[in-house]
């Protein structure tokens, strides 16, 4: 199978009202978002971009070699730092984005080309992005883990902060007893993009689905774009949002 060309740009804003300067947290000696790029460039991406809301953010990645530019500070969401990266790079709207997030320095090199790779083998979709099997009742009631559910083609049909699908014979007074089968879906936040539509997503009107799940990848399905889910076998890395997690991370790499 032959390998598509893509590019990773890893949003990075220093506004981070859990964890300040949160960019450059330092995790074994290295700023985080450095980490992230370091695990993005051990994939098959002809290209690393940080994009930067933030001079200090474009400095330290420089001291590490690695590729940064400056964005505008006032973007309302990553998907119009997104955009404008693209156009600051000059891609061409067939052109592979795969937005890696700026707090994942444990991220899988390995699930960056799956979804790079399914956005080429899916001509019909807009976006890909990642899931795998959740495999206990807690995480498929929180709200704060993000369920999909996919149709034949391995297309998503809907995203939801809810338990979906509803197991409407799974419950007890308690509520489900167990999980429904064949297993739920989380949805891991990367994100493979054609550029072209990376750079119209921002102008598309919000859904009324999106604002009440507080899930932008609704926007995308609410005007009718497809978005091609790889199954992984396993859960990434826990990402990083608070001084929790930043200490858990680093831990993690120490051992």
């Amino acid at each position: 199978m032959s390998h598509p060309r893509f590019t990773v740009i890893i949003p990075a804003r220093m506004a981070s009202s859990r964890l300040p300067d949160k960019p450059l947290a330092d995790i074994g000696g290295l700023p985080m978002v450095v980490r992230v790029a370091r695990q993005a460039q051990r994939s098959g991406a002809s290209h690393v971009v940080v994009a930067a809301d933030d001079e200090r953010i474009v400095q330290a990645c420089e001291a590490h070699q690695v590729h940064a530019l400056r964005t505008r500070q006032d973007h309302p969401s990553g998907s119009d730092r997104l955009a404008e990266a693209c156009s600051l790079l000059g891609l061409g709207d067939e052109d592979i984005v795969v937005n890696v997030q700026g707090d994942e320095p444990l991220i899988d090199p390995a699930l960056v080309n799956q979804v790079a790779h399914l956005l080429s083998e899916h001509p019909q979709a807009s976006m890909s992005t990642a899931a795998h099997a959740i495999d206990n009742l807690p995480d498929f009631l929180n709200p704060n883990v993000v369920k999909v559910v996919l149709d034949r083609q391995g297309l998503a049909h809907y995203f939801s902060r809810a338990p979906i699908p509803w197991w409407r014979d799974g419950q007890q007074d308690s509520g489900f007893k167990a999980l429904p089968n064949p297993a739920p879906l989380r949805h891991v936040g990367i994100y493979g993009y054609r550029a072209g539509f990376l750079k119209q997503f921002p102008k598309l009107q919000a859904a009324p689905t999106e604002t009440l799940e507080s899930l932008e990848q609704l926007r995308a399905l609410w005007h009718g774009h497809a978005i091609a889910v790889y199954i992984t076998d396993h859960a990434p890395g826990p990402g990083v949002d608070t001084p929790e997690d930043l200490e858990r991370v680093r831990r993690l790499l120490a051992a």
